[in-house]
């Protein structure tokens, strides 16, 4: 059985290592805060003081950090993976970073002869709790052959996208229709409630045709609950949306749905709602439409 190690704990980190840890690998772990690290140690992990001494530990490293500055500062910085890995070494990216960092990343650690394996994930903090995340994968398909006993652990889809970059390349797609449809939805609540129309019950009536998807299934309900607590934070859905309008400068790619989700989601920043969940996207829709949710019906 593989040693695995996992770097950044954070709202979906934490629970992806218990997973891996309830799977009965063996895991160490490291984060800056301490808290998730005594937490998971408690639970049968072993702590490491750095990157470095996770990566000389195990056979499989997994890094959740996030930005693409993070990662590279964990993998290529003083203490980093890099000071700690040896050839065979697996470094396994979770995080949503840049492809062209992916694909960067990937060559430096193969000068050293670790495989890496960019493998961003979506499904939010309930996935990550109930091990239902879908994991899109770049980069050699022997490297993930070794640790698909983890995904699975971790997860219910895996797929191999292709080759180094792939899998963020594939997470930015998945990010483009995630922030499209949060908007949608938010615009189409207020658009029902200020007209008069409760937005409850629109929901069940276009949520069985054409429309259905993820998101109308399961955030109107938190939502009209005044729950607006992450789930996926905002301020990492504006992160996603500006390396997508990046990289899609890079090949020229038009993105004009896009340019607008991540004007509406760097409002949010702006408004001091950064923490709270992509679906709150709406609370700017609320600003712009001059009426809120919670409030009665046909006013505004």
């Amino acid at each position: 059985m593989l040693t695995v190690g996992y770097i950044g704990l954070g709202l979906m980190g934490k629970s992806i290592a218990r997973n891996i840890l309830k799977a009965g690998f063996p895991l160490v772990v490291h984060n800056r805060s301490r808290a998730a690290v005594e937490e998971l140690t408690a639970e049968g992990a072993k702590p490491a003081a750095s990157p470095a001494e996770v990566a000389a530990q195990v056979d499989a490293v997994f890094t959740n950090l996030p930005d693409t500055p993070d990662v590279e500062k964990v993998v290529l910085g003083a203490d980093g993976i890099l000071d700690g890995a040896r050839p065979g070494l697996i470094w396994v990216d979770n995080s949503t970073l840049k492809p062209a960092a992916a694909r960067t990343l990937s060559l430096r650690l193969a000068e050293r002869g670790v495989l890496s394996l960019d493998a961003p994930v979506s499904g939010g903090d309930i996935g990550a709790r109930d091990a239902t995340l879908t994991i899109m994968v770049g980069g050699p398909a022997e490297a993930l052959e070794k640790v698909m006993p983890v995904f699975l652990a971790m997860g219910k889809t895996v797929t191999h996208v292709g080759e180094a970059g792939a899998g963020q390349v594939a997470k930015a797609a998945n990010q483009i229709m995630v922030a499209a449809q949060m908007v949608a939805m938010g615009e189409l609540l207020i658009f029902s409630h200020k007209a008069g129309v409760d937005p409850v019950k629109v929901v069940e009536a276009i949520k069985g045709g054409a429309a259905q998807c993820w998101t109308l299934d399961v955030k109107p309900p938190r939502l009209f609950a005044g729950n607006r607590a992450p789930g996926f934070k905002s301020h990492m859905m504006a992160k996603d949306l500006n390396i997508i309008l990046e990289t899609a400068r890079e090949y020229g790619i038009p993105l004009p749905s896009a340019a607008v989700d991540a004007q509406l989601y760097n409002a949010m920043l702006q408004n001091g709602m950064g923490d709270l969940d992509n679906s709150a996207v709406i609370g700017i829709i609320e600003e712009l439409a001059g009426v809120r949710l919670d409030e009665p019906q046909g006013e505004g």
